[in-house]
């Protein structure tokens, strides 16, 4: 993961135009011009983290492209929660770049900002995102009904959520600093 850099913009824009992909990862938005994605991609760019509020790139170590995106959201510092949202582009989906983006986030999450508990609302028609959060370790906590209205109806939303003890449960933390 790093930040989102202003050359992003085309990938960010191919995302885009694909109503897919902006349905598994929030909702589908009014098309964007390049110019309009541009600007949004230099201000992402410039953007300082705040309050623990921050979107990421999820970049291919194997050349450098784009996968994805990550986002932190629903920070609440006195109880110690925060969400997370991550949408990985068609063409890197299956490789692990979701799984490996998660673990990271949390790993800094709870172990740098000292965050108790993870909390992640999934699409219920989304097999692979459910299946994600299980294979993570994430507990299913409830389900929203007819919660969320796209695609001419309205669709249910599973909540998951882990706490730091389980996430390093399954994940330790590196022994030697």
């Amino acid at each position: 993961m790093r930040g989102v850099e202003p050359e992003d913009w085309e990938a960010f824009h191919r995302f885009d135009d694909n109503t897919d992909e902006m349905r598994r990862a929030d909702r589908v938005h009014p098309p964007r011009s390049a110019a309009g994605q541009r600007e949004w991609a230099q201000k992402q760019a410039l953007k300082e983290p705040v309050d623990d509020r921050m979107m990421l790139a999820v970049e291919s170590l194997a050349d450098g492209a784009l996968a994805g995106m990550m986002t932190t959201s629903e920070i609440d510092h006195r109880a110690g929660r925060f969400s997370y949202g991550v949408a990985i582009g068609t063409g890197h989906k299956g490789r692990g770049y979701a799984t490996e983006a998660v673990r990271l986030l949390l790993n800094f999450m709870f172990g740098e900002r000292r965050f108790h508990k993870c909390e992640a609302s999934v699409w219920a028609f989304n097999d692979a995102s459910i299946a994600l959060h299980r294979k993570l370790g994430f507990t299913e906590e409830g389900r929203l009904r007819d919660h969320e209205f796209f695609a001419g109806r309205h669709h249910d939303v599973v909540l998951f959520g882990m706490t730091a003890a389980e996430f390093a449960a399954r994940h330790p933390y590196p022994s030697e600093i």
